[in-house]
């Protein structure tokens, strides 16, 4: 008796913050070596994939209407790569439920690619290995190997080659999200040419911040969190740092620009914490919202069919 095939697959894939993001010189390829500590953390997209006579992209959720639905979506370049590599037409509807916040630095493209590649994966019945859906996901680009796995990880080489990391307790978030997205090659070139003329050391992890991870330790991450990236964003962006400044005066232990931007995170001591800094973020109008977190969430997971 053969198995039928679901209808549907429905996959969950969580945000990330990079908790650090040291940035070497520019490679001859324009890429940068990186030692980009990465968490998964507990804002998720849900990406459904369901049999079509072609490839269809739709897009549900807040700033839904700035995704692209064609074939530059992460999403859809992963059912091409993996229908590719398994002679097979890629004909699939791909309906992504948003919740991450769109061109903000948190990886939500690279999580819905990541999601994509997994639920079609399972509705294709393609039985990729771990190893092979990874290396799909490094092809697609830099952050979505780490949206695949979850939890913490340290990535090197452009992010794409990711060392799991230890983490000894739950950490609290904030997200304020600005208005208007930020250009992550442009930020890369802003970064260019602020360094230019001088010595960029070797991107390396730093071992207080790997500490503070392992155990657990809120005010020693605090302590530790850093972004190369930042001073570029914040000179494309300069509105910036106020949203950084509400955010430390309303209590948080620490706060940076997440990734390439314009989202900002904000670390917070317990729960109670994160909600009165989100409250104090909106109110100061330096953001269009706030969202409360935790990490480490996991990666992309399978949650029905």
């Amino acid at each position: 008796m053969t198995q039928s095939k679901p209808e549907s697959i429905t996959v969950r894939v969580p945000a990330k913050v990079n908790v650090q993001l040291a940035v070497g010189a520019a490679r001859p390829d324009g890429f940068h070596d990186l030692a980009n500590v990465f968490l998964a953390v507990s804002l998720y997209d849900e990406v459904t994939a369901t049999p079509a006579d072609a490839l269809r992209i739709t897009c549900s959720g807040p700033d839904a209407d700035q995704v692209p639905l064609d074939a530059t979506n992460l999403a859809a370049r992963a059912a091409l790569a993996l229908a590719a590599r398994h002679g097979i037409s890629p004909d699939v509807h791909l309906h992504i439920a948003k919740d991450i916040p769109v061109a903000g630095g948190m990886a939500g493209g690279s999580a819905d690619g990541a999601g994509a590649l997994l639920a079609c994966d399972a509705l294709w019945g393609t039985g990729a290995s771990r190893e092979e859906l990874l290396d799909i996901c490094a092809e697609l680009g830099s952050d979505v190997p780490f949206s695949l796995v979850g939890g913490a990880a340290l990535g090197t080489g452009r992010g794409e080659r990711l060392t799991p990391l230890e983490v000894g307790g739950t950490f609290h978030w904030v997200f304020a999200v600005a208005d208007g997205g930020l250009s992550t090659p442009a930020v890369y070139g802003e970064f260019d040419r602020l360094v230019a003329g001088t010595d960029v050391p070797a991107p390396a992890a730093s071992p207080a911040l790997l500490d503070a991870l392992r155990t657990g330790d809120a005010a020693a991450l605090a302590g530790a969190l850093a972004n190369d990236l930042q001073p570029a964003a914040l000179s494309l962006r300069p509105s910036l740092a106020a949203t950084l400044a509400a955010g430390t005066e309303a209590g948080a232990l620490a706060g940076l620009v997440s990734g390439s931007g314009p989202t900002t995170a904000f670390l917070a001591k317990d729960e109670d914490a994160a909600r009165t800094i989100a409250d104090a973020l909106l109110a100061s109008g330096t953001c269009r919202t706030a969202r409360v977190a935790t990490s480490p969430a996991p990666g992309a997971t399978q949650i029905r069919t």
